[in-house]
């Protein structure tokens, strides 16, 4: 590893937090192709953390550490409660989402529209620092709707970083809450790793992680010449084998299997222990279909988990069969 990426270790890969999709089954079986890869959960209301079924919401395997809760919220007494009972239930991590675009987040009050109140995210950062022990962080966009983004993130960046925060994720893209849904501005606002990079250069002291629109594994070896880590999103959810080179790539470590078959094979025991407490079968195997792409075979695992896993009852030889389909390959399934 080089001196670079050693600089902040615990920061440098992660797979992003994904709405509807980094459930916990989608965070086991990503941990399962690297060991080293910082995992986060769904963002979760501090109200739902405060008055909902904490066992649902929080619970997680052992094996998913180093695991990060991630808050939607901006009541710093709220965030406060929210983080510690986060730290309570074993997380590694609180991190405050000030990025989600949607209408459901800008209504309450939490995602990206409190990057027009940096000082309120500052106190509930404040606040969470007061309560845990473990890293706060803050994942934010670049700015929203007409802000600088020279400034905004900078106003930003400064005010979390003395409340105390641990690390700041920039998703390098505005959010335009004005106009644009939530599916736009993943894709729509142009990219802007530049001024990722000026905030890194001003902030030398300071963790910084980028996301948003990376690719491969390769390509988040790129941004490490100008940043300290890289969260991967769609890309890993999509494409998970890409999984696989995280560990050779970033760390200088072998891969937890060879293949996407072998994980497969280690992740037969957790699919057989959930169906056993109730799970359907469809609840993980969703998560798989991006699993051979590229590799002959692939359409007919997908097909085969469309039609049989979604039935009632549905068991892991469902899962096996599918991936009977698929043709052997050793190492990587395509190239990055």
């Amino acid at each position: 590893m080089t001196e670079k990426t050693t600089k902040s270790y615990d920061f440098l890969f992660s797979v992003a937090p994904m709405m509807d999709w980094t459930d916990r089954h989608c965070r086991v079986f990503h941990r399962l192709m690297s060991r080293r890869a910082g995992l986060y959960t769904e963002m979760l209301t501090t109200g739902a953390i405060i008055r909902g079924d904490r066992r649902r919401l929080l619970g997680f395997d052992p094996s998913e550490h180093p695991v990060a809760l991630q808050l939607g919220g901006s009541d710093p007494e709220d965030l406060a409660t929210a983080a510690r009972i986060g730290e309570d239930f074993g997380y590694d991590e609180i991190n405050l989402n000030v990025g989600c675009p949607s209408d459901r987040v800008k209504d309450g009050r939490f995602g990206a529209c409190l990057m027009a109140e940096p000082a309120l995210v500052a106190d509930g950062v404040a606040a969470m620092k007061r309560a845990v022990r473990i890293p706060v962080t803050v994942k934010c966009r670049i700015g929203i709707d007409d802000q600088d983004p020279e400034v905004a993130l900078d106003v930003l960046a400064r005010g979390v970083v003395a409340a105390g925060a641990d690390a700041l994720i920039v998703h390098a893209r505005k959010a335009w809450l004005n106009g644009l849904s939530p599916k736009e501005n993943r894709d729509i606002p142009p990219l802007d790793y530049d001024r990722v990079y000026r905030l890194k250069a001003v902030l030398p002291d300071v963790p910084i992680i980028i996301n948003g629109g990376i690719g491969s594994i390769a390509e988040a070896a790129r941004h490490l010449d100008h940043v300290d880590g890289v969260m991967l999103g769609r890309a890993a959810y999509q494409e998970p084998w890409r999984l696989l080179d995280v560990d050779p790539e970033l760390f200088g470590e072998a891969a937890p299997y060879a293949t996407m078959k072998d994980v497969f094979e280690a992740m037969f025991p957790y699919i057989e222990d959930q169906l056993a407490q109730g799970a359907r079968l469809h609840s993980m195997t969703r998560h798989f279909v991006g699993a051979f792409h590229g590799v002959p075979g692939a359409r007919a695992f997908r097909r085969h988990l469309a039609e049989k896993g979604v039935k009632p009852g549905a068991g892991v030889d469902v899962l096996r069969d599918a991936i009977a389909l698929v043709e052997d390959r050793a190492g990587a399934l395509v190239a990055a």
